[in-house]
């Protein structure tokens, strides 16, 4: 079997976020979704379960961040061009999200920046790798 992750994120409201997580390109897996819970399917391994307050707060006895104010974790999803960077951040806005900063364009590097309707971070991405590692590589020594 594939490794694979799953982001367990808490929601106010289950079939909305649903909606959102649609809206910007995932699939819902109805095998593991239910009125407490969506499973979205990011890609073969990675899987969003986006689960009410109620139900994620039975897997932890620590009290839930309020996303909208306080930041705990940035997802980043890397993308194959700057146009899907674009594509899915517009699709984010339009659903209701919130663009959290403006493009950042460092030349082999393009991204941008979204919440969802509970004000989790997504940062998606365009990395040119071939450009990055030469951006990255140390200069020759004089």
């Amino acid at each position: 079997m594939a490794k694979s992750i799953f982001v367990n994120l808490p929601v106010a409201h289950v079939p909305s976020s649903t909606a959102f997580y649609e809206a910007i390109g995932m699939t819902k897996d109805t095998r593991f979704s239910n009125d407490q819970a969506s499973a979205m399917l990011w890609s073969d391994t990675i899987s969003f379960m986006l689960l009410s307050r109620d139900f994620y707060a039975s897997f932890t006895p620590k009290p839930i961040a309020d996303a909208l104010t306080t930041s705990a974790v940035l997802l980043a999803l890397s993308l194959d061009s700057r146009e899907e960077v674009d594509a899915i951040t517009e699709a984010a806005i339009a659903a209701g999200g919130r663009e959290a900063h403006e493009a950042e364009d460092r030349g082999f590097m393009y991204s941008r920046a979204f919440e969802d309707l509970d004000g989790n971070g997504f940062g998606p991405f365009y990395m040119d790798m071939a450009a990055a590692q030469t951006a990255m590589t140390p200069g020759e020594p004089a």
